[in-house]
């Protein structure tokens, strides 16, 4: 299936997201309307927003905890944790964004989507290692597993999990970032298949658990 074949009519889409959908819905016109022109996504991406961004950063929620408070590092326009936000509606969802600009748009769009349970912090990962606990870290599209790794572990709690998108090469990614992972004990590292709707790829996830 060609990516831009996804419109916002589609059926598949009300019968994945459920509940979430009318907001999810609310968020992908947001970004068709606001997106390029605050530099946020390039103009070919508006077509195939549901299929190669918002389905995608969908594929990570059933990974994530229902409740709990859950990180996404480098939100940039909200993909993946503004849609997190939405389909984890009990779930404590803060949004780890350097750049004002965009830290100003997540702000505006939770609000504008009601997303009350969405926290913006501006500033980088690191500078956050000592201001709170998480019980999931997830990022798309930020960094290798070896240097995501060591901004993203100490955010987590013992027992908290890294939970993050990643593309084909997951498992090399892994392999090289095994002195990271080993520092934190998550000896658990491996790659998930998670599908969304019938006919798109199934993406890849990593998951490891931090156990000390």
């Amino acid at each position: 299936m060609a990516e831009q074949d996804i419109t916002s009519e589609d059926p598949r889409l009300v019968e994945y997201f459920g509940e979430s959908f009318t907001t999810v819905r609310a968020f992908h016109d947001a970004l068709v309307d606001q997106g390029e022109l605050r530099g946020l996504i390039g103009p070919r991406e508006v077509p195939r927003l549901w299929s190669r961004h918002i389905l995608n950063s969908a594929s990570v929620v059933p990974f994530l905890p229902e409740e709990g408070t859950i990180v996404d590092l480098g939100s940039g326009a909200g993909l993946p944790g503004i849609v997190i936000a939405a389909m984890r509606p009990r779930a404590q969802v803060l949004l780890v964004e350097p750049m004002e600009r965009r830290c100003t748009w997540l702000s505006e769009v939770a609000d504008a989507l009601g997303l009350g349970n969405v926290e913006v912090k501006r500033g980088r990962a690191e500078e956050f290692h000592d201001a709170f606990e998480a019980d999931a870290v997830t990022a798309r599209a930020v960094a290798a597993l070896d240097k995501l790794g060591r901004w993203a572990f100490p955010l987590l709690k013992r027992g908290g999990e890294l939970v993050v998108l990643k593309g084909r090469s997951a498992q090399d990614e892994i392999d090289a970032a095994t002195k990271v992972l080993r520092k934190y004990g998550a000896t658990d590292a491996q790659v998930h298949e998670a599908p969304t709707i019938d006919g798109l790829d199934t993406t890849s996830v990593v998951t490891a658990t931090r156990t000390r």
